[in-house]
Order: structure tokens, then sequence, then C-alpha cells
């Protein structure tokens, strides 16, 4: 099927949204729905589903004929709201929206208004593969849907169900398809990576996954993994990371806070010690590793203590990419119903901790300037380093999807500068 004639499919949130988006373009196009738009929504916070609203709102101006179809986790968890919308035609659940015969029945307006399971009753494993992905040169792969464990401020196991792998033969069978199509990185993705396995025979770990793609997959010139639970990684990842130079250096942490009371009330698994042993192995067993991380400013009952545990924690573990969420409590979750932190605290430190994160990227990127890396152009001569630093490409242009050695020439906000080199060509 042309991609090119599929519905437009605008996505919200996480990577795994970016994976499923390409189910739904290919199976929609496929079934001839092509007088659609399709939302595919958010949850982690009020504001993903304020931004998905007045996406939704616009579309139905511009577009005043078109179907506009809601799905992903935030109809999900509230279908009868996104239902009540008089701009939204149809809603399709988790579930539903990754199975072909749902579009097929929306393509003949054969559907319900509110095409909804229950996710929480879906054992399947999350087995549905795409071949190539329209407008991204990295490539998603789905390993896991839905996520065991309760963290006290998070809605999304209720929009995704509980764990469910796919097997690794599907996935390596999947890996390759990708890479025959052009593929040159490929991003594993899921709601809770490292719980990939457990519930499948044998209950094979991540790193045992990572080895299997790598070995079986030979010509994949790049791996990367999406977010970690540091509570959850295994011996064999570690291996893998000091063994085999694909897997790419950067590793982005569940964090989530930086103080072990704050963890204990959020229902981690983890406290702040563990965060930097974790981060310690993994800069033993392979020099050139950075370290992302999902922090929340804002916590329910968080002090200033605890704040500053959040800030310094940052600066310890030497953390560079930093994703900061201010807490929005989200109905249903026992965080909500705890003594809330205010609004505007939690902006303030939020602010916080993002410079203290710009500060940080700063002086990393300013300490790669003469340094070599390798870029995957993405577009307009733009994309990321192995260490998922942006680079943009000084002189002339190259297309997407190519791989490039750079040496490393200057920094432009939060982008380094490449310069192409030849491989084995020697610095000035």
């Amino acid at each position: 099927m042309n991609k090119r004639n599929a519905p437009d499919v605008q996505t919200f949130g996480c990577r795994l949204n970016i994976w499923e988006s390409e189910v739904i373009r290919d199976q929609a196009g496929a079934a001839g729905l092509s007088d659609a738009i399709i939302f595919n929504t958010c949850a982690v916070t009020a504001e993903a589903e304020k931004q998905a609203r007045q996406a939704i709102r616009k579309a139905r101006r511009e577009h005043p004929d078109a179907k506009i179809i809601v799905t992903g986790c935030a109809a999900q968890i509230a279908p009868e709201t996104w239902a009540a919308m008089p701009e939204v035609t149809q809603v399709v659940g988790n579930h539903d929206k990754l199975q072909a015969a749902s579009w097929t029945k929306l393509a003949a307006n054969d559907a319900p208004s509110l095409l909804v399971s229950d996710v929480m009753e879906v054992h399947e494993t999350a087995s549905h593969m795409v071949d190539s992905f329209h407008e991204h040169t990295r490539a998603f792969l789905q390993i896991q849907q839905g996520c065991d464990h309760r963290c006290t401020f998070c809605i999304i196991p209720y929009g995704r169900g509980n764990n469910r792998s796919a097997p690794a033969s599907d996935l390596i069978d999947a890996a390759r398809r990708l890479v025959a199509n052009g593929c040159k990185e490929l991003v594993l993705t899921g709601v809770d990576i490292t719980s990939w396995g457990s519930d499948l025979p044998g209950r094979p770990r991540l790193g045992n996954l990572v080895r299997q793609i790598l070995d079986a997959v030979q010509d994949l010139p790049r791996l990367r993994l999406s977010s970690i639970d540091p509570a959850e990684t295994d011996a064999e990842l570690m291996d893998v990371l000091a063994e085999d130079q694909r897997l790419l250096p950067h590793l982005h942490l569940s964090l989530q806070h930086g103080d072990d009371l704050i963890l204990k009330r959020m229902k981690r698994r983890h406290l702040a010690r563990d965060i930097l042993r974790f981060c310690d192995e993994a800069r033993r067993r392979r020099s050139d590793v950075i370290f992302g991380a999902d922090v929340i400013a804002g916590f329910p009952t968080e002090n200033d203590q605890a704040h500053q545990a959040n800030l310094t924690i940052i600066a310890k573990a030497d953390i560079t990419h930093l994703h900061i969420f201010p807490y929005s409590p989200r109905p249903g979750t026992p965080a909500a119903a705890m003594p809330q932190t205010p609004a505007l605290v939690i902006k303030q430190r939020a602010a916080e901790l993002r410079a203290l994160g710009a500060a940080r990227l700063g002086s990393f990127l300013d300490s790669a300037i003469g340094k070599r890396d390798q870029l995957l152009v993405e577009a307009g001569n733009r994309g990321h380093g192995r260490n998922f630093a942006k680079i943009r490409l000084a002189g002339e242009f190259i297309p997407s999807g190519q791989l490039v050695d750079v040496e490393l020439i200057g920094r432009d906000g939060d982008s380094l500068v490449g310069r192409a080199v030849a491989k084995g060509a020697q610095s000035a």
C-alpha cells in the first residue's frame, strides 16, 4: 500500500504512539479510509490532552467534512469525554486501533461511535509489525505493550492494559524487514520495555532480546533503546552494552525523582542510590555512555528538601538529556488524592530543573567540540549522533537516511555543528 494515499494521522506523546501510528496508517489506508483525520492521543499529562483537543478543533474548522477519529491512551481512558466533543466523529480504543477489522468497519461506516474494548481483558502479545516508517529515517519497533506496575501518579496502565510481550522471533523478522527497507537505526520501544519477556516461556530478559537482534541482523548499523526502568535492567544488557558498539551509548532512564521518600510515595521500585549505582556500572562497562531521564517536578508532598534531591541526583548521576514533567494530577490515580503542591511552586521548580538540564546539556555539547561522531541524517542536514546529541551538518546537502562520519566543529543552541569527513581521514 502506498502510504502517500493513507489518511492523515496526527501523533501525540511517546515513541510507542509513533510506532502505532504507522500501524494505523497502514491499516486505515488499506481499508480505503481516505476521508479521515486520525488523532492518536496521549494521557501522560493534562497538557498533552489539551494539545490534542486544540488540534481536533482546528482540524474541524479547516476540514468541516472530514471524519475525525480519536484514539490513543486519552481516548481509551475516557472515551465518553472525547465522544462528547462536537468535532469528533468516532472514538477508537487502544486495542481496537491496531486491528485491521476496526478500520475496515470504519471505512464502511459500519462501526459504532465508540469502538473501545476493555484493555485489561486483552492477553494477546503485541505482534503488529510494520515494514517501513512514514517520514522517519529511524524506525521504532514495539517489543511489548502495557505495564504490570502501578505507580501512584500514572494513568497509562489503564489505557494500555497489562504487559504483553512480542516473541523474539517475530521481532527479529520485523527488524530484518525494516533494515531491508532502508532502516539505519532501530529503536526498541514499548510502555515498559525492561519488562519484556516476563510473560513469555522461560521469562527471557531485555538483554537477551537485544543480543538476539544484533546477532541475527548483522547489517543493522544502530540499535537504540527507548526509556528503561533502572529497577528492571539485567546483567546481559550490560554485557551487550560493553561488547557491541551497535547498541548506542545513550540510556534514557525512567528516574522520576531523586528523593527516596517521594520515590516510595510514587511506588517506584528504586531509590536514589540505585540510580547512582546503575549509572556507575554502565559507565564502567562503556566509557562513552550518556544518560537521559524523565523527572517529575512538584509531586504531591514534595518539599524544598525533596526538590533539592531532584536537582542533586541529576548532577551526581551526570544526566545530560532531561525530560521535565510538571506534575499534573490524573483523576483515578492515588497521587491525585495526596496533598498537592501549589501550581506556582510546581511551575517554579520545573523551570529550575529545566535550567539545570539546559546547562548540563550545554556543557556536554561544548565538551564534544573537536571530537568525532556519526550522524544519521534525518531531514534538512540534521539528525542525531550516536549519543542522541542533535547535530546540524554544515556544507553540502546530504539526503536523509544516510550515516555520515562527522567532525564536531561548533555549537548552535542545543545542537552541535558537524562537518562530514571521509572514513579514516585525520582531523586538522
